[in-house]
């Protein structure tokens, strides 16, 4: 936790419904105003502390307006004053920074195998995590350690800070309950999922807006805001997980599609279809998802949690992880492939929730798979690492509520 969590914050639990919660910055009838100050806070997120006059030539506002909305936005504890800094010439600047205890975010990723909780400063820091993992969902006990949760971090804010907490996020795949045989869960089990509105359970434990994403695109929006995506804006985002998926960025904004399912790249096919043949191609998520390597571990009597640890790359674990590097690189090098033929992409980044070192390991055989594929005709995006890692779901879905209230444009996300 940040220093500001002092022990003089850890008082007895708030009542959640009478706090006198931090105000969205705008609605549908948002003053200009309200926007440009969202402008403001925009640009000192995405490019970093800077004076008035560098906010001014940035957002093409006056210099004038700009005083006055720092001014606001001062006395409102949403940004603060570092240092002066002096120049050759003239007098010091002040830059701007965004305040880490202006607003806060609570963000949830409902997994496969586990739970994660993250209390999200204004930043975009997490000042405080809590985990729960578990061989697949149920969802009283998924629920009731959400609502735990809440309660646990309103105390941890404490009465001072606890009404600057803007609402919360949630990060799950859409089916919940589904491969159910693959993962081998009972079908009441993986069913019961398919009759659940997330948003609303979680809603109804707290008075904050509660806002919902797909696990992998709120991965994506934490990569965009905090990672690669200030820097690239028109990338394919592939994370890996107990399945692989994924978002799209264009023209840095995050696009979902009709039904929710832009880059779904677990879906992908590898191979051709044949009439009359047993069983359809298989997808990618058959073949470069921890599952399979987590199933792998399994058949050799070794831990499956390694998977997602540095033991994967250490005896006598490395071995059965060398076999699964292969066939996954292959198979994210077909639907890079694939992808760019249809979108023509600056980028790819690829993250997960597994150990750096093998990250870097899977970075380089997708590179080398690559130079097996014809490019003519088409430019070869850059492959990068994500720089977020396994909290990215949880980031992003505590984001959700933060752009909400304060960026420009609330479709995700205007740069």
């Amino acid at each position: 936790m940040s220093d500001s969590f002092t022990e003089e914050s850890r008082a007895p639990q708030a009542a959640i419904n009478d706090v006198p919660w931090l105000q969205p910055r705008g609605s549908n009838q948002m003053g200009m105003s309200q926007f440009n100050e969202r402008v403001v806070l925009q640009a000192v997120r995405l490019h970093g502390s800077m004076p008035k006059a560098d906010l001014a030539r940035l957002t093409n506002l006056s210099t004038q307006t700009i005083s006055l909305i720092i001014n606001r936005l001062l006395e409102e504890g949403l940004v603060s004053k570092r240092a002066p800094v002096r120049g050759k010439v003239g007098q010091p600047s002040v830059p701007i920074m965004l305040n880490p205890d202006g607003a806060f975010s609570i963000g949830i990723k409902i997994g496969r195998r586990s739970l994660d909780v993250l209390l999200v400063d204004f930043v975009g820091k997490t000042r405080e995590r809590l985990s729960w993992s578990y061989p697949f969902p149920v969802a009283d006990t998924v629920f009731g350690q959400i609502e735990s949760a809440l309660n646990s971090m309103a105390v941890r804010l404490g009465p001072k800070l606890l009404p600057r907490l803007c609402g919360v996020g949630i990060a799950a795949p859409l089916g919940l309950g589904g491969w159910q045989n693959l993962l081998e869960m009972a079908p009441e089990q993986a069913n019961e999922w398919d009759h659940i509105d997330i948003r609303q359970r979680v809603q109804a434990m707290t008075a904050l807006p509660v806002e919902f994403a797909k696990d992998t695109s709120a991965a994506c929006v934490a990569e965009l805001v905090l990672g690669r995506g200030r820097s690239i804006k028109n990338f394919l985002y592939v994370f890996v997980d107990i399945f692989i998926g994924g978002g799209l960025v264009i023209n840095s904004h995050l696009h979902g599609g009709l039904h929710g399912n832009a880059g779904a790249v677990g879906s992908l096919p590898l191979g051709m279809a044949t009439a009359g043949a047993k069983n359809p191609p298989g997808q990618l998520l058959g073949d470069a998802s921890l599952f399979n390597l987590e199933q792998l571990f399994t058949l050799a009597g070794l831990d499956p949690a390694a998977a997602h640890d540095g033991r994967a790359l250490q005896e006598p674990f490395v071995t059965h992880t060398a076999a699964w590097l292969d066939d996954a690189a292959r198979a994210i090098a077909l639907s890079i492939t694939s992808a760019t033929c249809l979108l023509d992409l600056e980028g790819v980044i690829i993250d997960g929730s597994f150990d750096r070192a093998l990250l870097d390991q899977l970075l380089a055989q997708v590179e080398l798979a690559l130079e097996c594929y014809s490019w003519e005709g088409i430019a070869r995006p850059q492959v990068l690492g994500g720089t977020v890692g396994s909290d990215a779901r949880a980031v992003g879905g505590a984001f959700l509520p933060l752009y909400a209230h304060f960026a420009p444009d609330r479709d995700l996300f205007l740069k």
